[in-house]
């Protein structure tokens, strides 16, 4: 009876019986170990079963073949490839502006089809060179500063340029040439 007296007066004095200090941390323990747990096991099971991750360099236009960069300098491809890069070298020109000299500077990348082999194809682009600087230069020297501006002209100049290539370079034949990337394109 005593000891129901003295809970009375705890009670009635507004104060809450008190609890152990191992009573508040054992659910925090519990759940903080779950977690690790499911953590740690995730991990693990991902770099089990993950396999390994691929390093191969994919064509810019997101199709699975592994490319081969090929520079005019230094020859054809070393491995099976089923498209390949051919840089040129920067072309000038001046734009089509009345009473202001403007020029504009750019530097492409080709991006060939794999159906013409490296060892082959960049001699006969090396050949072809005063061609496709001529073809270049005639339309560079017709755009105005404002055909230049923005990226949907310059998608549209892309296109533009491929189909010019294909047709000075494969006039009777199935067009080669993919993509045409800006290295550089600087407008003065």
């Amino acid at each position: 009876m005593a000891d129901q007296d003295t809970e009375k007066k705890t009670q009635e004095d507004g104060s809450k019986p008190q609890k152990t200090s191992r009573g508040r941390i054992w659910p925090w323990l519990i759940v903080s170990a779950a977690v690790l747990l499911c953590a740690g096991s995730g991990f693990f099971l991902g770099r089990i079963f993950g396999g390994p991750a691929k390093s191969n360099q994919m064509d810019p236009a997101g199709q699975n073949a592994p490319v081969h960069r090929v520079d005019g300098k230094t020859g054809g491809p070393t491995a099976d490839s089923k498209s390949w890069y051919y840089e040129l070298s920067p072309i000038v020109a001046n734009l089509d502006e009345p009473g202001v000299t403007r020029y504009v500077r750019v530097t492409l990348t080709l991006e060939v089809s794999g159906r013409i082999s490296g060892k082959k194809g960049v001699p006969f682009l090396d050949e072809k060179k005063p061609s496709i600087t001529n073809a270049l230069t005639i339309y560079l020297a017709s755009l105005t500063l404002e055909d230049i501006r923005g990226d949907k002209n310059l998608k549209r100049i892309q296109t533009q340029i491929l189909d010019i290539l294909n047709e000075t370079l494969f006039p009777d034949a199935k067009p080669q040439i993919k993509h045409i990337l800006f290295k550089e394109f600087a407008v003065q």
